[in-house]
């Protein structure tokens, strides 16, 4: 192959970066990363163009796993020469790039031509044709592609949209990986805070409604760990809202903690060492566990109206709050409930409260006899620096700031 064909193709050098010179640069994150990979984490900001589907990344890896990496290729190369005219659409439109001369029929035999061109030679002559380089100095509003580790995936992607125009498009070294390397290391070697303050308290009290409230007042002095897992915490925890992977939790908190907080003081709600199913870094666990307390209270009427917003105001939510409630009822059924009323025929039935409309009743069942025991066990032996009522979010949440001032 003639190196003016090689040109014409794509088949050069691919110019790569470091993430951390591409994310300083404001550059535009495209991950080429299938959807599965991509929702179970990806760079903040960066949008999803997957070379292959979910179903066609399977069937490539299970080629690779049985047969070699040439039945892999070979099956990969066809399918991105499918469907190459669709994906340089998506590129163009996430990059912000008028891809001139791709459109139409004619255009699209072209396309899948090139595809197959470059790939004519097989994945050995391929790898060693689109060599990775290092980049001294990035273009104007450069546009990151990148696949898992930054491997042929997407050396192959960038050289093809570099030859079709769009030379602002470089690598990320390493990929995704590279994130998820920076992310693990950063959490692992967090150095703390001068000061963690722990909000405590019986579930319903409202402690996440202080915390926002502490947030308004001061923004940038709190860490909502419920809301980065998107889970409070409990086994209903997940109803009406949408839990999150280990990896994307890690990846929100690690941006969180490398903004810091105001005054270097830290104000978190109180936490096990898994919120949901995500499960919280060592350093940050001890710096709970070491904070100073604050124990917040509400009367019974207060946290069951609380406990009914979070739950029940959303009726879409209420067929995973039956299945959870079913799971509890299981529980609960294993020990007897003294003083609760079972019904008729004495057996618990919380589904069945649910769906006879008795809400507040059954709220009420539920922190008595499940909630207040279970918290009480888990808060033995803490000691609390100050108690606050809880009942109205925004006073308590002055009175944690006016303590937190004080003690500075």
């Amino acid at each position: 192959m003639s190196q003016d064909l090689k040109h014409d193709l794509g088949l050069a050098a691919v110019p790569f970066a470091p993430l951390s010179a591409l994310r300083a640069s404001g550059a535009r994150v495209i991950d080429l990363r299938s959807p599965s990979e991509f929702a179970d984490d990806h760079i903040p900001g960066a949008v999803n163009v997957p070379l292959f589907d979910d179903q066609e990344r399977a069937m490539v890896g299970l080629l690779y796993k049985q047969f070699s990496p040439e039945a892999a290729f070979a099956e990969g190369r066809a399918v991105v020469a499918d469907k190459v005219v669709g994906l340089v659409a998506d590129i163009a439109r996430a990059a912000g790039w008028t891809a001139e001369g791709t459109a139409g029929a004619t255009t699209a035999s072209k396309l899948r031509q090139r595809v197959l061109q470059m790939t004519e030679q097989g994945i050995g002559r391929m790898d060693v044709e689109l060599t990775a380089v290092p980049v001294t100095e990035l273009p104007d509003a450069p546009v990151a592609l990148h696949c898992w580790r930054g491997g042929l995936r997407s050396r192959s992607v960038i050289a093809l949209v570099r030859a079709l125009g769009l030379t602002r498009a470089v690598g990320v070294e390493h990929g995704y990986r590279a994130w998820r390397h920076g992310v693990m290391g950063a959490l692992a070697a967090w150095p703390g805070v001068r000061r963690v303050i722990v909000l405590r308290g019986m579930t319903g009290v409202g402690k996440t409604l202080v915390l926002r409230e502490i947030e308004r007042l001061r923004p940038g002095s709190t860490l909502d760990l419920e809301g980065l897992a998107g889970h409070r915490s409990s086994l209903l925890g997940m109803v009406g809202l949408a839990p999150v992977s280990q990896k994307t939790f890690e990846s929100a908190l690690s941006e969180r903690l490398a903004a810091g907080f105001v005054g270097d003081t830290l104000i978190v709600e109180g936490e096990s060492r898994k919120v949901g199913d995500v499960v919280l870094p060592a350093p940050l666990w001890d710096a709970l566990r070491h904070g100073t307390n604050v124990w917040l209270t509400a009367p019974i009427p207060r946290r069951v109206e609380v406990l009914i917003e979070d739950y029940l105001a959303r009726p879409e939510a209420l067929p995973v709050l039956r299945q959870q409630l079913a799971a509890v009822e299981a529980r609960m059924t294993k020990r007897p409930i003294a003083g609760a009323d079972l019904g008729q025929d004495g057996a618990l039935d919380l589904v069945g409260m649910l769906d006879r409309g008795e809400a507040r009743a059954l709220v009420r069942l539920l922190l008595e006899h499940y909630y207040d025991p279970l918290y009480g066990n888990s808060e033995a032996g803490k000691v609390y620096a100050l108690e606050l009522d809880a009942s109205e979010p925004l006073a308590a949440a002055r009175g944690i700031l006016a303590f937190a001032d004080a003690s500075d």
